[in-house]
């Protein structure tokens, strides 16, 4: 590895504590979030998973935008502000606004999705699956990019880490980069600080 290039921060699904949902439809497990340890009210983004095992309605989040992707089961419609709208291609990204009344139906039973919300005045997110290999370079100052690996495996090739399945890389200083191989399906979520 050469002088001022560093790999980013190995994130094991192991090591990701399950927070039950308040009304018990399920449960969250964080991947990462900004700033380190923010709560539900203080972040500027947050990615998480969730296992979901009954409909119902959506927790608001006033001023954050989401991006909800089914990762197993046979999905969901989600009636957002009275218009619904299938969620049910696994593997792809489906963004909505966290201030709407959403409510949810599951299609055929449990679920798993992939779950990033950023905060309107913070900062916006893309979400980007993907199959074939790739590399990755840390975002500008106060951005971050995160590899989120959600079926199968991935490789790092320079640090020759292997992902398991949820396990995840963070990017978030200058001078990291990454190259991947991917044997599944793998996410890539960037992170960019809001225009003041």
């Amino acid at each position: 590895m050469t002088a001022g290039r560093h790999p980013g921060h190995l994130l094991r699904a192991q090591d990701r504590p399950a927070t039950p949902w308040r009304n018990g439809g399920g449960v969250t497990r964080e991947v990462a979030a900004g700033p380190a340890d923010a709560g539900l009210d203080e972040f500027s983004w947050r990615v998480s998973l969730a296992d979901v095992a009954a409909g119902g309605p959506f927790s608001a989040f006033p001023g954050v935008d989401r991006i909800i992707t089914v990762v197993d089961g046979p999905g969901m419609e989600l009636t957002i502000d009275g218009t619904p709208h299938l969620v049910d291609t696994a593997y792809q990204p489906f963004a909505f606004s966290g201030d709407a009344a959403t409510d949810c139906r599951l299609l055929g039973g449990p679920l798993v999705d992939f779950n990033v919300m950023t905060r309107r005045t913070a900062a916006t997110a893309e979400v980007r699956p993907t199959r074939e290999p790739f590399e990755i370079a840390a975002p500008a100052a106060g951005g971050v990019t995160l590899v989120v690996v959600l079926s199968g495996t991935a490789t790092e090739t320079g640090s020759g880490r292997t992902l398991e399945r949820f396990d995840a890389v963070l990017f978030d200083r200058e001078g990291q980069t990454g190259a991947f191989r991917v044997d599944g399906v793998t996410a890539v979520v960037t992170v960019t600080p809001a225009a003041n």
